[in-house]
């Protein structure tokens, strides 16, 4: 009796646990059913819509960079005296070899000519020694002086030639002191500030008079990861490499030039590597000292796609995009990004040229869902020009 009213139990339980599984289905199935209508029933949400398209893309490595001058000059005077004049104003443009400064001469004056009297003594002597010689050669072949009398006049006239030609060196010496008084500009550059005035003395190669910094053509120095240096290298083995600088806004100036220099080794602490772009700075746009934005141009992308720079998204599973279908409705498509251009993205897989895209109002978007081209709104400006890069090309 007990066996049997314990199997009616248990059969009785097992039909209420059936019965809850049976209406937990029935209940699933109808808010599954439920979603799906709402979603279909969900107005369409407004986008704004881009469109992709394909360009040649030049791919840049970017870095800040320094203007440097392409030489520097601490103006010294090479002979000491009072500084009597100056003949260029303070931050000019000077030419190589134009009048900057005088030193009075008169003391450098005074000496050229005592070395000219010099040597006019001395030149006299010479040749009255030189007379004496040949009367002793003379007389030594008759006997009538010893040999050691006419060597000791040959040593003598030798001896008063090479004071002569001290005499000479003196000259050349005193003139160049003369000329010295004069300064002049080793090289075509922008004075600094003037550092001595009229009427001091100036000590000869000590003190400085002025600084000149050769700016036409200048320098720009900037340092890029060591990781790139080996792509560098290849690229300059085939052809001259581009660079362009633009200052900080809001100035709009862009300089191009060329890259000239890659030092010689990677500096250990940083990592990285010093390069050098020169630029013909025709319109002195580049200062020594400024700080500009600086692309290298390695190589171009040809016929590279590219998006919406705002079109880009990033999922749980990497980046994506909304893909706008003929039907107004969005697909979400992963996508391989590489280097910015403007306010464009290359796209090297997941989209092709032609393609509309979701450039705005994708934070109620999903796959599936209906959307509409938005007339009033428009997209969030992208990054500016030059704002990433890519390391290889894939």
């Amino acid at each position: 009796m007990g066996e049997r009213l314990g199997s009616i139990v248990i059969g009785r339980n097992l039909a209420r646990v059936c019965l809850a599984l049976i209406i937990g289905l029935l209940l699933s199935a109808c808010s599954g059913s439920e979603e799906k209508k709402a979603a279909s029933e969900r107005p369409p949400a407004p986008v704004v819509l881009g469109q992709t398209r394909t360009a040649s893309v030049p791919v840049s490595v970017l870095a800040i960079g320094r203007v440097e001058a392409l030489a520097t000059v601490s103006l010294r005077s090479q002979v000491g005296g009072q500084l009597q004049k100056v003949h260029f104003a303070e931050g000019q443009l000077v030419k190589a070899g134009q009048l900057l400064a005088n030193i009075d001469p008169r003391p450098y004056q005074a000496a050229l000519d005592q070395a000219i009297a010099n040597l006019e003594r001395d030149e006299a002597t010479l040749r009255e020694y030189r007379r004496e010689v040949e009367r002793n050669q003379k007389m030594v072949e008759r006997n009538f002086i010893s040999r050691q009398d006419y060597d000791k006049s040959v040593a003598q006239a030798e001896s008063q030639a090479a004071t002569v030609k001290a005499d000479q060196a003196a000259i050349e010496k005193a003139r160049l002191d003369l000329a010295n008084c004069s300064i002049t500009a080793p090289l075509t550059g922008q004075t600094g500030s003037l550092l001595i005035n009229p009427g001091n003395i100036i000590q000869a190669n000590s003190d400085t008079l002025v600084v000149i910094k050769q700016v036409q053509p200048t320098y720009v120095t900037f340092a890029v990861p060591e990781r790139e240096l080996s792509q560098i290298r290849r690229r300059m083995a085939k052809a001259t490499l581009k660079v362009a600088v633009t200052l900080p806004p809001p100035s709009d100036l862009v300089e191009q030039g060329e890259l000239t220099f890659v030092d010689n080794q990677v500096d250990a602490k940083t990592g990285t590597v010093t390069l050098k772009g020169t630029f013909a700075n025709t319109d002195l746009g580049l200062w020594p000292g400024q700080f500009v934005n600086v692309s290298l141009d390695l190589y171009t992308l040809d016929g590279a796609v590219l998006a919406p720079a705002r079109a880009i998204q990033n999922g749980p599973q990497g980046q994506l995009v909304f893909v706008a279908k003929p039907d107004l409705t969005v697909e979400a498509r992963p996508v391989q990004t590489g280097p910015l251009h403007d306010q464009e993205v290359v796209i090297f897989k997941g989209l092709a040229a032609g393609e509309k895209v979701v450039v705005d109002g994708q934070l109620a978007l999903y796959t599936g869902a209906k959307v509409y081209e938005s007339a009033g709104a428009s997209p969030t400006p992208g990054p500016k020009a030059g704002a990433g890069k890519v390391d290889q090309q894939p």
